[in-house]
């Protein structure tokens, strides 16, 4: 079920990237002909908003994001993996607040106008709450899948190891 998400993830943020660059592009078209796409920008920012949620989900499920190991990696592998599961359940609890706050500002936002193009801002702010849910899950399924393997000594949480490198990606 979790490979049939990532794959759902993958082609929805694929989509929005394509939606993305042709509105871009046809934004600056038309603008040069002298008939600008007003609303074109504004839904180009609101499904970048979208897209990034999307890619923090990828990035968090394929162990992808940017971390500083200088300290930690001197720690022997059970005290990492602790470390690790410390790290990640503060993580989700920050997630989880985030998105709590996010429904909220979705819900206080439902009547504001997105810009020029007649949308409502809540299309904007529920990307917040949504992506939390989504990172929660992979961060989740990371936590799940770490703890299976705990006694090989090689797997972690959302560092990459060899054994990350060697297996392939859902996509």
């Amino acid at each position: 079920m979790l490979k049939r998400l990532a794959q759902l993830e993958f082609a929805i943020a694929a989509l929005l990237l394509g939606i993305i660059v042709v509105l871009v592009f046809l934004a600056a078209i038309m603008r040069f002909f002298g008939y600008p796409l007003i609303w074109s920008v504004d839904m180009a920012q609101l499904l970048f908003i979208w897209l990034c949620f999307f890619g923090a989900a990828r990035a968090m499920r394929e162990k992808g994001h940017l971390g500083i190991d200088l300290l930690i990696r001197w720690l022997k592998p059970r005290q990492r993996l602790w470390l690790e599961y410390a790290m990640s359940l503060i993580i989700l609890v920050f997630l989880g607040f985030l998105a709590i706050e996010g429904y909220r500002l979705t819900v206080l936002n439902s009547q504001r106008q997105f810009g020029d193009s007649g949308l409502s801002y809540a299309w904007v702010t529920s990307a917040v709450p949504v992506g939390c849910l989504m990172i929660g899950i992979a961060l989740l399924a990371n936590m799940v899948r770490t703890w299976r393997r705990r006694d090989d000594g090689r797997t972690l949480v959302y560092s990459r190891t060899e054994t990350d490198f060697s297996t392939p990606t859902e996509l």
